[in-house]
């Protein structure tokens, strides 16, 4: 069993940057990878990037690609998304989840409660 807890959300400028955590209880955090995924009011729920369990591969949809981050540590149970360059359109809901296949269609098992992004123009 493993609980997720996303934070550091909030509200920003466009080209500002923000980092959110995803923090697990639970023994076997070590095995999972962690993706994140984001909602928008009246949207479909989209992936957004996923790690695998050892940080050594990491996956990031083409809206996010080359200004989103994911990292981890492992140690601390904790999963990074490093957001640089937001845009509005970047304003959603995020989640982590985590599951046994780094892979954005894959199955999520565990979900946290989501921590909400806000980007004005």
């Amino acid at each position: 069993q493993v609980q997720l807890v996303e934070s550091g959300g909030g509200l920003v400028q466009a080209g500002d940057s923000l980092r959110l955590s995803c923090t697990a209880s639970g023994r076997t955090f070590s095995d999972y990878a962690v993706g994140w995924f984001r909602q928008a009011p009246g949207k479909d729920r989209e992936f957004v990037g996923v790690i695998n369990w050892s940080g050594g591969r990491k996956y990031y949809a083409d809206s996010v690609k080359g200004r989103f981050t994911i990292s981890r540590d492992n140690a601390e149970k904790t999963v990074y998304l490093q957001m640089n360059s937001l845009e509005p359109e970047d304003t959603a809901v995020y989640y982590c989840a985590a599951g046994l296949i780094p892979a954005a269609n894959a199955r999520y098992a565990y979900w946290g409660q989501g921590t909400q992004v806000t980007v004005s123009s």
